[in-house]
């Protein structure tokens, strides 16, 4: 199983990004895949879900910002996070994860995979 995030960067306050996370030998069907962030000196925290059927969670920080997608259900798929209007304390390092389609994860203590991550920095 193979998670690899990418798109992060450097953009001024209000711009945009969006990031993949490309998934090999795992089925996203199985599984409820997620975006989560950390800053240093901060706790990691969920930034977005989405069920296998297709549900989304946003985090009220990110919430009408942000909106998580994903493309294929097979082996080879792809999650994405289109990000929005960022703010500077929207920097952090960006991992995708996938986990229990039972239940959203909101520490990320209880996913199985995990891809490395991807630096998003905005500037004020």
């Amino acid at each position: 199983v193979q998670l690899q995030a990418s798109g992060g960067g450097l953009v001024q306050a209000g711009g945009s990004l969006r990031l993949s996370c490309a998934a090999s030998g795992l089925r996203f069907s199985a599984y409820r895949m997620g975006w989560y962030r950390q800053a240093p000196g901060k706790e990691r925290e969920l930034v977005a879900d989405i069920s296998r059927g297709g549900n989304t969670y946003a985090a009220d920080s990110v919430k009408g910002r942000f909106n998580i997608s994903r493309v294929g259900d097979g082996f080879k798929s792809t999650l994405f996070l289109q990000m929005n209007s960022l703010k500077p304390e929207d920097t952090a390092v960006y991992s995708c994860a996938a986990g229990s389609p039972l239940y959203t994860d909101y520490t990320g203590k209880r996913m199985k995979y995990w891809g490395k991550g991807t630096q998003v920095t905005v500037s004020s």
